[in-house]
């Protein structure tokens, strides 16, 4: 007995002997990243972030909002002016824009990459697109000797859709890192990822659509 005692405790103390349980370093947390030996972090963290900042961006245009409404009603030297008639197929690729980087979340969910991709980068173009509009507005109106201090109507004007069409080439860019960044070794998942991006989208066509009736109505 102490014979065959004496090589199994050996065995035993040598680690050769039981059977272990493998312990994966990191792991996620509600849509943490899939990167090894990363802490997972919730998923409502980083909506909580993207609500606090359209809630900044909600306080800022507001303030520009009650501005302009202010400042219109403070004497008879407001003059209207024609809007651009491209500002009306600006909103209509804004509104696809919204439909089409749905069609691509939906691609990306049924795992359908190429289809999340050609979608994707649909949405991006339409961004584009419509950035590249407003430019081709402020032209039209310099055209017609509408400039940023001609009047306090056409400030507010180059005012509201230039910061907006800021806060957009910031969405632009957030689109472009999720379709192009290796999300492998990251703290957070492409599908978690693309819906924080889908969310600022929808929030920037919301925040346009708003902007576009106040200069229609408020000229």
């Amino acid at each position: 007995m102490p014979a065959t005692l004496t090589p199994d405790i050996e065995v035993i103390e040598s680690g050769h002997g039981g059977g272990g349980i493998d312990i994966p370093a990191g792991g996620d947390d509600d849509g943490g990243g899939s990167g090894r030996g990363l802490p997972g972090i919730p998923q409502r963290a980083y909506f909580t972030v993207i609500q606090l900042a359209l809630a900044g961006i909600v306080m800022f245009f507001m303030a520009l909002t009650s501005s302009f409404l202010v400042r219109k009603g403070l004497g008879d030297d407001w003059i209207a002016f024609g809007l651009p008639r491209v500002l009306w197929f600006n909103s209509l690729v804004l509104l696809a824009s919204s439909l089409t980087i749905e069609v691509a979340r939906r691609n990306l969910r049924e795992g359908e990459f190429p289809g999340f991709k050609r979608w994707w980068m649909v949405t991006i173009a339409l961004g584009l697109l419509f950035v590249t509009g407003q430019w081709v507005a402020w032209r039209n109106l310099a055209a017609q000797g509408v400039f940023l201090a001609t009047n306090p109507s056409s400030s507010f004007f180059y005012v509201l859709t230039f910061l907006h069409a800021l806060h957009l080439m910031g969405g632009i860019i957030f689109l472009f890192v999720v379709a192009l960044r290796k999300w492998r070794r990251s703290r957070i998942t492409q599908p978690t990822a693309a819906g924080l991006a889908a969310i600022y989208w929808h929030f920037m066509d919301g925040l346009w659509l708003f902007l576009f009736a106040l200069l229609y109505l408020g000229r």
